[in-house]
């Protein structure tokens, strides 16, 4: 399940913070509901270490909530 506040606006100029799950493990940036002409090249971010990520392409910031399952 993915929480997030609106993507509509170019994401540099808006600092956004994305509510992820385990199930949303492997954890990447751009998520899939972001639209394409506001995209970047895919990096995968590791949440499950210390609950958040920051994108180092567009600055979104990742947090995770809930347990994680182990060997992810």
């Amino acid at each position: 399940m993915i929480e997030s506040t609106e993507m509509t606006q170019p994401r540099e100029l808006s600092q956004q913070q994305i509510t992820v799950t385990a199930a949303d493990i492997p954890l990447h940036c751009p998520m899939p509901s972001m639209k394409l002409w506001n995209t970047h090249p895919r990096v995968f971010l590791d949440v499950a270490v210390t609950g958040e990520a920051k994108c180092a392409y567009c600055g979104t910031v990742y947090k995770l909530i809930g347990p994680v399952k182990s060997g992810h």
